[in-house]
């Protein structure tokens, strides 16, 4: 699918900043694409656009509404849709990763039809996808997992496919969700997969290619979160990943959503090899990603570097210093096809 660009970023009223994160990671990785938000009354989430209506907008520029935020189980509640409604007779398109069509919205569909706009749903492919097979590809892998959903997994293995890039690697970004689609362009939201397809969709975005070839795969969910584990594990299988890297936020008690507690690292990592070993008996971890956002800088370095040397591996926050360390250990444990 072809999406429209510039983009008014619709936030609605999200709780909280968390829930905005489809509108954040656009914000992040593609600023040149966003021409302002659209909040609602009530809106706790803020992505430092300038606050725009759908006629402000329109007059900037803006091509597609995109609905900027995330919440259980991607519901669309009744008093966003006149918005949409609005926003497709003022000559806007819509995209939306949400589990619900946009034709199934009310006045939706005849809005898009009357005026000639396109409906861009993210989450529902076009594609028909296999049952994962588990034959070893030809190519490398890397996949991003998490002790819990919202810990830096996009934003993770981003930075890393943009670290190889800059270092003469040949690596691409492999998204998995809403977010990185918009971003990438192209991808699967492993999420709405029918559970017997979710490996072979992973399969799909992680074809076979050359032996120097790294798929950085975008993780979802985790092995751990009575919610999404099952998602977790069809990508861990259909992705097939030479190597992982653990993403962790450390403020965390329970998981999000849900009264289940946090799982420690090590955990995670023995149940992904545990888990991994099923399509990739060499799977191994190359790394730690910390979402330190809630530290400051003094105790954020202290506490990554505490789990570096108890792991033996390096640990960073990727976004606030780098993803450098990591690809180090990339080209260290893969020295003759990272290095090709």
């Amino acid at each position: 699918m072809e999406i429209k660009r510039p983009y008014l970023l619709f936030l609605g009223d999200a709780p909280d900043q968390l829930a905005a994160k489809t509108a954040f990671g656009i914000v992040d990785w593609r600023p040149q694409w966003c021409i302002g938000q659209l909040r609602l009354d009530g809106c706790k989430a803020d992505v430092g656009l300038s606050d725009k209506s759908i006629e402000e907008a329109v007059a900037a520029g803006a091509k597609t509404l995109v609905v900027g935020i995330v919440n259980a189980g991607g519901q669309f509640p009744d008093h966003w849709t006149k918005n949409l409604v609005k926003a497709l007779e003022a000559g806007l398109d819509v995209a939306t990763g949400l589990h619900i069509r946009l034709r199934d919205l009310p006045g939706v569909a005849q809005a898009a039809a009357a005026n000639g706009r396109q409906l861009h749903d993210l989450r529902f492919s076009d594609r028909k996808f296999a049952t994962g097979q588990g034959a070893k590809r030809q190519g490398l892998r890397l996949l991003t997992v998490g002790t819990d959903c919202s810990v830096g997994k996009k934003y993770t293995t981003l930075a890393i496919e943009k670290e190889m890039s800059a270092r003469g690697l040949n690596a691409d970004f492999r998204a998995t969700g809403q977010t990185g689609i918009l971003i990438s362009g192209r991808g699967v939201s492993i999420d709405a997969v029918v559970s017997d397809f979710i490996a072979g969709a992973a399969e799909w975005i992680t074809p076979e290619n050359d032996p120097d070839h790294w798929d950085v795969v975008e993780g979802q969910g985790s092995l751990f979160h009575p919610s999404f584990a099952g998602v977790t594990l069809g990508l861990l299988h259909g992705s097939q990943p030479d190597a992982f890297v653990v993403c962790h936020e450390p403020t965390r008690k329970t998981m999000r959503n849900v009264s289940h507690p946090i799982p420690s690292i090590e955990e995670v990592i023995e149940r992904t090899i545990l888990e991994g070993r099923l399509t990739n008996p060499n799977i191994r971890c190359v790394g730690l990603s910390i979402f330190s956002q809630a530290y400051e800088d003094q105790q954020a370095r202290e506490y990554i570097d505490h789990l570096g040397s108890k792991f033996n591996l390096p640990a960073t926050d990727p976004i606030r210093y780098g993803s450098g360390p990591i690809v180090d250990e990339i080209q260290r444990q893969f020295p003759a096809k990272a290095n090709s």
